[in-house]
């Protein structure tokens, strides 16, 4: 056994094929392999070649595979230098077949001047439309909002209304969940379901059969917010509305299931000082990424041997504290984290429940009870090991105090900095460390200085 799975080992034999067949300039072998697979797994594949080859395969697939195919790789694949590396026509069929919140995403990442010359190539209508959507930031509603939509009038009958969504669902598919009920000058009055527009009576006004939406995104709300939005009431899509309530658009929950992967991605490289590294970049943009954090945290180290360098004389004279040091030292750093990422994750869910300063009581709580218990244990092997009770009292001590710093450092230490216009999951971590690194040097080798040397 190579310990691989059975997808892992289907892909490789499909990556083999293909490269294969790309050898051969098999072009015919390329597009009968690819046509019968998921766009998942073709972009995929796309994403294991050269810049060359990824271009000669999207010019080869189908047009509706191929814009798929683009729309399904990473971000940090960069599928639109792909897509400017085309030529105009196929450029233009590919946005075409593209859902025009997908390919704003990928021309919005080109530069302007590379916006420009694709956004040349369409048509005045649908160019119009993408400039309307890359306005957006990018990581608003707008931007991550398709304007493709299912859109009636309440002034019509059911029977009138199941006629619009037929006419409207032929130009934008099968994927749409609701039908949303605008009056005039497009403001949203609400939405009807299928099913009650099937059910109901020929001549039921519309009106009659609209119902408030869940909630309501505002162009300009966090994307991170609408996933919890679409989270919370467990709903396909939700509209999209500016000025005066009138609808824009959609967000539907295949584009936050995409959002949130990524924010909780970004989320932990910045938990760990990484947030401006890309997971397949290169070397040198990995090493401008973490070099300036490791510096920062060999400072803080830095100051953590100096407290053990004041006590050397202590660690000189009873040898079992350089032991029990790191012990110490790394259940206040496993506190101080457990603490930390429960805050930080409260404060990016903005999640109700007990006030933000009322979380550092209940921190210091479970750090004062949890320290205890360990302090306990920990002053009970301290004795056993050199058969000295000051001994198991100091390194009871030590642990207890230093949980309980720990656990309070956790909790305050990302509000504080979130209160003060820092984000609390890049800088955090360091300032945690630092506390609990140096609290539990100082506790153990302080107290062991004051009650057992004359």
């Amino acid at each position: 056994m190579n310990g691989e799975t059975p997808v892992m080992d289907e892909f490789m034999d499909r990556l083999l094929r293909l490269e294969a067949l790309l050898e051969a300039k098999d072009d015919a072998g390329i597009g009968s392999m690819l046509a019968s697979l998921h766009p998942s797994d073709v972009a995929d594949l796309v994403e294991e070649l050269d810049e060359r080859e990824r271009v000669h395969i999207l010019d080869l697939l189908p047009i509706d595979l191929a814009s798929e195919t683009l729309a399904e790789m990473e971000a940090e694949e960069h599928p639109e230098e792909i897509l400017a590396a085309l030529e105009p026509a196929r450029i233009s069929e590919l946005i075409a077949e593209l859902a025009d919140d997908d390919a704003a995403d990928l021309i919005g990442d080109l530069p302007p001047e590379e916006q420009a010359r694709i956004l040349g190539t369409l048509t005045p209508v649908d160019a119009g439309e993408l400039r309307q959507l890359l306005q957006y930031p990018e990581e608003s509603a707008g931007g991550i909002m398709t304007t493709e939509a299912v859109v009636v009038s309440v002034h019509l009958t059911a029977q009138q209304a199941i006629t619009e969504v037929r006419r409207q669902a032929r130009d934008i598919g099968p994927e749409f969940y609701s039908v949303f009920v605008v009056d005039l000058l497009r403001r949203l009055i609400g939405l009807v379901s299928i099913q009650d527009l099937a059910l109901a009576e020929p001549d039921t006004p519309l009106r009659r059969l609209a119902v408030p939406p869940p909630a309501v995104v505002p162009v300009d709300l966090d994307q991170e917010d609408v996933g919890r939005l679409i989270a919370r009431y467990n709903v396909p899509s939700l509209p999209v509305v500016g000025p005066d309530n009138v609808l824009l658009g959609r967000v539907t929950f295949d584009d936050v299931i995409d959002v949130m992967e990524a924010e909780q991605t970004e989320d932990i490289l910045r938990l760990a000082g990484l947030g401006e590294e890309e997971l397949r970049g290169t070397w040198y943009g990995a090493v401008r990424s973490r070099l300036p954090w490791l510096f920062v945290n060999l400072v803080t180290a830095i100051m953590a041997a100096f407290v053990v360098w004041i006590f050397q004389a202590t660690i000189s004279q009873i040898v079992i504290l350089a032991v029990i040091m790191p012990i110490i030292a790394g259940m206040g750093g496993n506190a101080g984290t457990q603490a930390l990422a429960v805050t930080v994750r409260r404060l990016a869910l903005s999640e109700g429940g007990l006030p933000q300063w009322e979380v550092v009581g209940k921190e210091l709580l479970v750090g004062l009870v949890n320290g205890a218990v360990l302090g306990v244990v920990v002053g009970v092997a301290g004795y056993l090991l050199e058969s000295n009770a000051t001994l198991g009292l100091v390194v009871l001590m030590a642990m207890w105090g230093n949980l309980l710093i720990a656990s309070f450092a956790g909790g305050f230490i990302p509000i504080l900095l979130e209160r003060v216009g820092v984000d609390p999951a890049v800088a955090s971590s360091i300032f945690v460390t630092t506390f609990t690194d140096l609290a539990g040097f100082f506790l153990l080798l302080g107290l062991a200085t004051a009650l057992m040397l004359p």
